[in-house]
């Protein structure tokens, strides 16, 4: 399917300008609607698909700074440009204040300089369109409980969530540690008709065994030393609602027995008990190893495997869905801005550029932690490079040398194309120097660039200074 053309509204009760312009515009590939009246444009102010209007100052019935403030109350981030035979200074001025983004003269000196008038006016619509796209996304995150993403790995996980959240079967959430199993988790929870019951969170990795099996099963007094009095365990402090169990992989033996008959019977014995207590309690369990490969190599009980594995939702690492890094990153500098007061416009595209490179070892909570970092250090409308942890740009490895052209399509063309050259800059220095031998001087000759300018770009991309055989000329 072809792109959408950005569509421009010409307005100028000359006939011969408006059919010249409109010509230009075809050409320059935009969808065009030439209107000779200013007065019928008035019954398109509402047009959403309009990006850019471009109408002279001076025509009967109505004038084009009229026309400028009616669209700009119905559509503030339409683009106006306006064109005058008869230019002044106060006009133009009075033209900027009104919201107008361009001004230019009749006739135009060059044609060129109209086309690129109307180019720049399309691409601020444009990215103007994106920011509020992207908000709207970040808005639509509350429906998942803070989980943000709009990859298609994400989109299945949503689809999962949505699928087995009202059911009663149980769920095994693997992924490694920083992806947001606990999150998932509570979002089952509450798409289930427990939602209004309790959620009871415990980290099986936290605790010895005694401790874990009198946090899960309860105790009764003198079960051990220290047990003064009689515990109700959380799975009766989850009676109706649900339990998630994180870290479940890392639970000993003796208690995997014990979490196997709550699963097989419904009952509880608190520890140093006799009789049994029935729970009703939905379980999610989640782990950052294999447990398919823990269960073959004996370390995990093959029966409790499939008992929790009734139904698997699989999180993707962050540097497979690297196309979310952007929507992550500007929700969590929108949440810190808000919290510490500041006033961000986002990101330079130096700084997007480390943001999409980097592997993220640790997941959404590194990427968490460096975006309020950043969003304390920096000074400046946009969040820099400089405001982000050393981390995250000086990644090494080839992980940093690639891109993938499909992570990028929902940023705007220019953002996407510098964050392509930086990964192209970063393979091509890579593998020169590794022909080279980590001689910088013969790297720079046969890339054609002086060694000092060769030195800088290294230096950029946190190359410099590695292990390069690199004398000085002499």
């Amino acid at each position: 399917m072809e792109p959408q053309k950005s569509k421009v509204v010409v307005v100028d009760d000359d006939p011969i300008v408006l059919r010249a312009v409109g010509e230009i515009l075809r050409r320059d590939g935009y969808e065009v609607t030439a209107l000779q009246d200013p007065t019928e444009a008035l019954a398109i102010v509402k047009d959403t698909t309009i990006d850019v209007v471009v109408s002279d100052i001076k025509m009967p019935h109505l004038s084009g700074l009229e026309l400028l403030r009616a669209f700009k109350d119905a559509q503030p981030d339409v683009e106006v440009i306006i064109m005058t035979g008869h230019a002044t200074v106060e006009t133009a001025v009075e033209a900027v204040k009104a919201g107008a983004y361009d001004y230019l003269t009749k006739p135009f000196e060059r044609i060129e300089n109209f086309s690129l008038a109307v180019q720049k006016a399309v691409e601020r619509r444009t990215l103007k369109k994106r920011a509020l796209a992207l908000e709207q996304a970040l808005d639509h995150r509350a429906e998942f409980e803070g989980i943000v993403g709009q990859s298609a790995q994400m989109r299945a996980v949503f689809k999962t969530v949505e699928t087995v959240g009202p059911t009663m079967a149980t769920v095994l959430i693997q992924g490694e540690s920083g992806t947001g199993k606990e999150l998932v988790a509570r979002a089952i929870h509450d798409r289930s008709p427990r939602r209004d019951r309790p959620y009871v969170a415990v980290n099986c990795s936290a605790l010895s065994e005694t401790l874990l099996d009198s946090e899960l099963f309860g105790h009764v007094k003198g079960a051990f030393t220290g047990a003064l009095g009689n515990k109700k365990g959380l799975f009766e402090a989850a009676h109706g609602g649900t339990i998630f169990l994180d870290e479940i992989g890392d639970v000993p033996p003796a208690t995997q027995v014990r979490l196997l008959r709550v699963l097989q019977e419904g009952k509880v014995k608190r520890v140093g008990a006799n009789e049994e207590i029935s729970v009703d309690t939905r379980v999610i369990a989640a782990t950052n190893v294999d447990l398919a490969k823990a269960k073959a190599e004996g370390r995990f009980r093959e029966d409790l495997y499939y008992r929790l594995n009734v139904i698997q939702l699989s999180l993707p690492p962050l540097r497979d869905r690297a196309d979310d890094v952007p929507l992550l990153a500007h929700h969590f500098a929108r949440r810190y801005a808000e919290r510490m007061g500041k006033k961000l416009e986002g990101f330079t595209v130096e700084a997007m550029s480390a943001l999409t490179l980097h592997t993220w070892p640790g997941n959404v909570r590194e990427l968490e932690n460096a975006i309020e970092r950043a969003v304390v250090m920096t000074a400046g409308p946009k969040i820099d490079i400089a405001d982000l942890p050393r981390e995250v740009t000086e990644t090494k490895g080839p992980a940093r040398t690639q891109v993938d052209l499909t992570s990028l399509v929902h940023l705007p063309f220019a953002q996407a194309k510098a964050l392509t050259i930086r990964a192209f800059e970063a393979r091509y220095l890579t593998t020169l120097l590794e022909r080279t031998g980590g001689n910088i001087t013969q790297a720079a000759l046969a890339a054609g660039m002086d060694r000092s300018n060769f030195r800088r770009l290294l230096k950029e991309h946190g190359l410099a200074g590695r292990g390069h055989n690199d004398p000085e000329p002499a």
